[in-house]
């Protein structure tokens, strides 16, 4: 296992790409508008690491009402510079180890932070492994006093701009947990001190293990890549997992998903699981290297001691009794609270894609599920070409995004751009419609 270091110390699909020069890694106009550490325990000073890109066209005035959207990686343990440099962020890492500016970014209209959760993830700091959160409760308390403190460096331009958490992968259970956390502590404040909660978005997501571990063999088989025989030996391994789940025997559970993932991935001999089009694994090591450069981080005003890692062995260890847990009840909050809440899926992901996903989604309990599956599944299109489909139906909103796998802002940037706007922004495909359902209130917080 790698050593973990503790330290206290639209639409332009053909465009040509712009690149930075190599002759510095970092040159001013790809640079964060600010980066640092938010503190999340005042005595032993771990902190959560953040980098955050305003708005580079921002479309509402003042910029104090312009959205921020918060990322959080997944994992359990993987740092959201990922996101930042490989997937969404206005500068991704080529080839050359340069700067490629991202013409479907996250920030163009609205602010954009990224967060290296939990703490001992990435460049982020953890005075000790026992601080590293075991569950997500304890995610989302230190996520929460991350956010608190990034809105208190300029109250008066953050201080109520509409906030909404996206992430991907693991993110599934990090989204919905401080999204119900937030709207439980508001409860408990005066207006003041509110996070504006506006929506959670959640990519490729694990949000309910027990169900989506059910839907491996299924999913391989009807996609051509298992024959029945090898069909049956799986969903007899996604049994074996459930009954583990439901004994509580949740590393065992943890264990035994990952040994069935490791036996789909020998069957179908898919380059990666997280796209059955590739002929190689996805690219994020461009980003560990880009990251290794001592220029790098000093522009980035990083911990220079602490060695980046993509994804740390050790926060995945502390969480790996989490890993089959479900947080569907926190989604269900979220609904019941009319709290915006997006799925969206990349069509070509076999590990938390559509099959996976739509499967829990409709164990919902929620007075809207009817509804929802009542509603047309519409054909979403970008500059006139297929780009996916979308259903809709209140506060809940399913998209399903085409030529994508796993990462789908690295996979489809321009098209996930456009997703992500229309969905804040309520408009096109990602309009709300629905009459019976009462509008959303910015400044009603619970």
């Amino acid at each position: 296992m790698k050593t973990l270091i503790f330290s206290l110390c639209i639409l332009l699909l053909n465009l040509t790409p712009t690149i930075i020069s190599s002759s510095t890694p970092f040159p001013p106009e790809s640079r964060p508008t600010k980066s640092g550490y938010l503190i999340v325990n005042s005595t032993s000073k771990s902190s959560i690491y953040y980098t955050y890109y305003e708005a580079q066209q921002p479309i509402i005035s003042p910029l104090s009402k312009t959205p921020l959207l918060i990322w959080l990686q997944g994992g359990p343990g993987c740092s959201s510079m990922v996101g930042n440099f490989y997937e969404l962020g206005p500068y991704r890492v080529n080839h050359k180890l340069e700067l490629e500016k991202n013409h479907g970014s996250w920030n163009r209209v609205f602010g954009l932070l990224f967060l290296d959760n939990p703490i001992g993830t990435g460049f982020s700091i953890a005075a000790s492994q026992n601080e590293i959160p075991r569950d997500q409760h304890g995610v989302a308390k230190h996520l929460f006093l991350a956010i608190k403190s990034f809105i208190a460096l300029d109250k008066p331009l953050f201080g109520t701009r509409p906030v909404y958490i996206t992430g991907e992968s693991y993110a599934g259970k990090y989204g919905p947990a401080i999204g119900y956390y937030i709207i439980r502590r508001n409860s408990e404040v005066q207006e003041s001190d509110r996070v504006n909660l506006g929506g959670v978005a959640i990519g490729n997501g694990l949000t309910d293990p027990i169900t989506q571990v059910m839907t491996h063999g299924l999913n391989a088989y009807y996609s051509g890549l298992v024959n029945e025989k090898q069909r049956r030996k799986l969903e007899e391994a996604q049994r074996e997992v459930v009954k583990l789940v439901k004994e509580e025997k949740w590393s065992e559970a943890t264990d035994s998903r990952n040994a069935l993932l490791n036996e789909l991935q020998k069957m179908t001999g898919l380059a990666t699981l997280y796209d059955m089009t590739r002929k190689t694994p996805y690219e994020s090591y461009l980003v560990e290297r880009f990251l290794s450069n001592p220029e790098v981080k000093a522009v980035l005003k990083v911990n220079r001691t602490i060695i980046w890692e993509e994804c740390s062995d050790a926060v995945s260890e502390v969480l790996h009794e989490d890993v089959m847990k479900s947080v569907k009840f926190m989604v269900e909050f979220l609904l019941q609270k009319k709290s915006k809440v997006l799925l969206y899926q990349g069509q070509r992901d076999l590990r938390d894609g559509v099959v996976s996903v739509e499967a829990w989604m409709k164990k919902l309990k929620w007075e809207g599920i009817d509804k929802f599956e009542d509603q047309e599944r519409k054909v979403w299109k970008v500059k006139g070409e297929v780009a996916g489909y979308v259903q809709k139906w209140g506060s809940l909103t399913l998209a399903v995004v085409l030529g994508a796998g796993h990462f789908v802002p690295t996979d489809q940037p321009v098209n996930s751009q456009v997703m992500i706007e229309d969905w804040v922004l309520e408009r096109g495909d990602f309009a709300n419609e629905e009459t019976e359902v009462s509008p959303r209130n910015p400044k009603n917080f619970v």
